[in-house]
């Protein structure tokens, strides 16, 4: 369906939203640019323990004595 939109028909439509919207486009990407910063700030606060310092790497679960698990 889009595809038989003219160019001038898509450039309409883009200028119709802009005009309804506008006003509410800096809201909205304010909003979703704190929304990425929090969600960052929750991945580098969650791979913390509860002390402060980071938790052991995962995958190597063997232990450095050699003695059976």
């Amino acid at each position: 369906m889009i595809a038989m939109l003219s160019t001038w028909e898509i450039v309409a439509v883009l200028v119709v939203v802009l005009l309804l919207f506008g006003h509410r486009l800096p809201g909205m990407a304010r909003s979703l640019g704190s929304g990425i910063t929090e969600f960052k700030r929750g991945l580098k606060d969650g791979s913390k323990t509860p002390d402060g310092s980071n938790p052991p790497a995962r995958g190597n679960d063997t232990p450095t004595d050699g003695s059976p698990r």
